[in-house]
Formats: C-alpha cells, sequence, structure tokens
C-alpha cells in the first residue's frame, strides 16, 4: 500500500444512468470550434481548421444540478452545451472505422467558459487554461451505456436560458464526428479508460449571470440543469 504525504484528493467522478456505480474521470479533452456556425460567430473559418483540443483538469466535472457560483475574474462568464464521450477502450493511433469501439457512453455536458479571459489568451497567443480550465467548468448529467443508446450520430442538441432557448441543431453538424476525434486525438497521445471528450458546442453561445437557470439536453440522452448563483 502506498503512503502519501497526506490524503489523496476523492476520486473525480460522473454519475451513471440509473446505476448507483459511478463513472471515474481521468483526463478532460476538448474540441474547439467544431461545429461550422459556432467557428464562425467565433470569427473562424471551419472549412480551413483542423480539429485542436484543450483540456480541462477532471475535478472540473459537477453534477447535474448543481448550483455554480459566478467564477472570479471574469465579466463574461459563457455556456457551450456539447455532446460528451466517455472512453472505456484504451488505445493509441486508432483508425477511425474502429474507433466506437473505445466508447464506453455518452452523456450531455456544458463547457462554462471565462470569454473574456479566453479571448484576451487567444489574441496574445497564449493558452486557453485560465478561460476553460477552473473550477467547477464542467457540468455533466449522467452518462448512458452504449449497450443502452446506442452511437449517436444526430439529433437534436440544445440549450435554454431561463426557459429561452439559445442553442438548437443537430449531431449531425459536427465537423468532425466522434470516430475522426478519437482517431485524431489518439495519434497524439495514448487515450485510456475513465477519458472525457467534449466533442464541441454549436452556433448561440452567449453570457449567463447569477441567478440564471441553464438547461439544455440531446435527444436520446437526456437533459443536464445548473443554477448560477453570486460570485
Amino acid at each position: 500500500m502506498t503512503d502519501f504525504v497526506f490524503t489523496p484528493p476523492p476520486q473525480a467522478s460522473v454519475a451513471m444512468a440509473g446505476e448507483a456505480a459511478r463513472f471515474p474521470v481521468r483526463r478532460i479533452f476538448c474540441v474547439g470550434r467544431n461545429y461550422a456556425a459556432h467557428a464562425r460567430e467565433m470569427g473562424k473559418d471551419p472549412d480551413r481548421e483542423p480539429p485542436f483540443f484543450f483540456t480541462k483538469p477532471a475535478d472540473a466535472v459537477v453534477d447535474s444540478g448543481a448550483t455554480i457560483p459566478y467564477p472570479p475574474e471574469t465579466a463574461n462568464f459563457h455556456y457551450e452545451i456539447e455532446l460528451i464521450v466517455a472512453i472505456g477502450g484504451g488505445g493509441a493511433d486508432i483508425r477511425p472505422e474502429a474507433a466506437l469501439d473505445h466508447v464506453f457512453a455518452y452523456g450531455v455536458g456544458i463547457d462554462l467558459t471565462r470569454r473574456d479571459l479566453q479571448f484576451e489568451a487567444r489574441d496574445k497567443g497564449r493558452p486557453w487554461d485560465w478561460g476553460k480550465a477552473f473550477d467547477r467548468s464542467a457540468p455533466i448529467a449522467p452518462l448512458h451505456r452504449v449497450a443502452n443508446v446506442g452511437h449517436p450520430a444526430k439529433g437534436r442538441i440544445w440549450l435554454a436560458v431561463n426557459g429561452a432557448v439559445k442553442q438548437d441543431a443537430d449531431l449531425a453538424e459536427l465537423i468532425w464526428p466522434v470516430p475522426d476525434i478519437i482517431s485524431i486525438l489518439s495519434r497524439s497521445m495514448t487515450i485510456r479508460p475513465g477519458d472525457l471528450i467534449m466533442t464541441g458546442t454549436p452556433a448561440g453561445v452567449g453570457a449567463i449571470v447569477p441567478g440564471d437557470k441553464v438547461t439544455g439536453g440531446i435527444e436520446g440522452l437526456g437533459e443536464i440543469a445548473i443554477a448560477i448563483a453570486p460570485r
């Protein structure tokens, strides 16, 4: 048994739909600008850019139903609804046609973003970490096993703020679908069980403030809800 100089933090995890057991989170990979309309609203050309990735810490995850304090050092706090891919089988240099064999479950998540810090970093050619990888920045609803939902390649993805729909698209609009995302990611590093992939957000991102109620969902994968509290 390994001795540590202090007690290790609890294992980060995400709930499983209809199960008491939880999915242990190892790493969180996020795909940037993976819907054409969102790429355009961020001022980029989706037809010329290969997929790129950024990360969030595993302990950024929070369950659906959480109340999230407005984070520090921002005045432009944004929502981004996303399809979540939960990896159950590791591998490197995975071919696209074999990529779905590595998926354990799918779910609904929100990539919370300190947009002003992200844009400041982007404009200076710096990493996005302070805009993306902060505390409680990855709310994720219970995951659904592939055996129960299959591999969703299409279906409505949406988000609403205080009941008003802000994002409304279809998974079929992904520039890089799930098999390609897994394959491309696995060329750079070995993926492992417990890894999560946030696959990108549709157009319609915007700011949220304390008191807002954020809801969203993906056809066949349920819904997510969070509340924003004062700083």
